[in-house]
């Protein structure tokens, strides 16, 4: 049953990605960068994860559950995971990346993904990003 879950092009991936495209924000997908990131926005050298909540342990979540067999197997897989990604988060930093993390219970609909994204990127309503004072000067 595990193997059947996807790796990429996710439901909650999707509904970022379409979302961020209306948005009018434009971006790469998979950039070969640590921990490979769902969307890289190198405009604004930013990157997002969308997360799963059972996966990658979104705390206090209802979808942070522990499997009944085997539990000392899927505890030492999650923790490595979570080791893992957090170390990727910090290699990003370093890089001078800003790491934003989405996560598969905060996406439940394109208005959930959209308010989380308006958040993170300065953009009006109709798709166009707003430049400081500065930025329109220096064109």
């Amino acid at each position: 049953m595990m193997s059947a879950v996807r790796g990429k092009n996710t439901t909650p991936e999707m509904i970022v990605r379409s979302t961020a495209h209306r948005m009018g924000l434009r971006f790469r997908l998979h950039g070969e960068l640590p921990g490979r990131p769902d969307l890289v926005f190198a405009k604004w050298k930013t990157v997002i994860f969308v997360n799963g909540c059972f996966w990658h342990r979104h705390e206090g979540c209802k979808r942070t559950t522990l499997p009944k067999s085997n539990t000392a197997f899927w505890k030492q897989k999650f923790d490595a995971n979570v080791q893992r990604d957090l170390s990727n988060y910090k290699s990003l930093a370093a890089l001078g990346w800003r790491v934003i993390v989405l996560w598969q219970c905060e996406l439940s609909s394109v208005g959930n993904a959209e308010a989380k994204l308006r958040r993170h990127f300065r953009v009006r309503a109709q798709g166009k990003s707003r430049r400081s004072a500065a930025e329109r000067r220096a064109q």
